[in-house]
């Protein structure tokens, strides 16, 4: 009769140990929507510290988004009588895009303004710039780099973030000025 009931106490202990340990674990982990960005134009992301047991210091992002890019097209027939006809057409594709990035996020403890530097690649369902669209059916990939401003409560609940991301598409174009936006929810 010891035996089950000592069991039963030191599994009380454990569950009180546990669940006390909960209730002391930072907000270091959000989900949030972002425009423009890693993802281009759209992106839900997951971001987590690697430390679980504080805010600040290095950690990762992954998301999954698309943009949408302009495809154009001329072709030149020439004509029976030696003359040429032109003709133009364009069209609007979209594309997949998978953000996955390492950031550092400096903070105060108690202070819900935070700074993020990251950097990662995106990786997109097709070749293309940010603003126009490639015919080839490969694969591409861009590189950025982050810099957010992030408001982000110390008890959880809704965050945002903005700030510049620049990006590098595998042609070597560097867009030095595009901006992010996000909206989103910290938890433990």
């Amino acid at each position: 009769m010891i035996k089950p009931f000592t069991l039963l106490m030191v599994a009380a202990c454990l569950c009180t140990k546990l669940s006390a340990q909960q209730g002391n674990k930072p907000v270091n982990k959000i989900f949030y929507a972002e425009l423009g960005g890693p993802g281009v134009a759209f992106a839900a992301n997951y971001d987590q510290r690697f430390d679980k047991s504080s805010r600040f210091g290095w950690g990762f992002r992954v998301g999954a988004g698309f943009t949408l890019v302009d495809r154009e097209e001329f072709t030149s027939i020439t004509l029976p009588g030696g003359g040429t006809s032109v003709s133009y057409s364009y069209r609007t594709r979209s594309i997949a895009t998978i953000p996955v990035g390492v950031n550092y996020v400096f903070g105060k403890a108690n202070n819900p303004n935070m700074f993020e530097v990251g950097a990662g690649a995106t990786f997109l369902s097709r070749k293309a710039s940010i603003l126009n669209y490639d015919t080839y059916k490969e694969r591409s990939m861009m590189g950025f780099a982050t810099f957010m401003y992030r408001r982000q409560p110390i008890d959880g609940g809704v965050t945002w973030r903005i700030g510049f991301t620049p990006m590098l598409n595998t042609e070597g174009n560097v867009f030095p000025l595009f901006g992010s936006i996000g909206l989103g929810y910290a938890f433990k």
